[in-house]
């Protein structure tokens, strides 16, 4: 099942996403995080904190879930 994650902006960065997502609390454990295991992003391996994810961007996290990221109606 997929989680919907809204943001208000154009983009979001892949470290911001992780933390708006509550997967990682810090900036540090994203770091490590992305080193060690990475995520998919639209079925890509991400490795890249600063990746920018648009609205209709999938991230699967393995052992965590699918998110997709929309737009927030304004």
């Amino acid at each position: 099942m997929e989680e919907k994650i809204e943001i208000s902006t154009d983009y979001i960065p892949l470290g911001q996403f992780l933390k708006l997502a509550n997967i990682l609390e810090s900036g540090g454990m994203i770091k490590v995080f992305l080193q060690e295991n990475g995520v998919y992003v639209n079925d890509e391996l991400e490795t890249r904190r600063g990746k920018k994810l648009y609205p209709g961007d999938t991230v699967y996290v393995e052992d965590v879930g699918t998110f997709v990221v929309t737009k927030s109606a304004e």
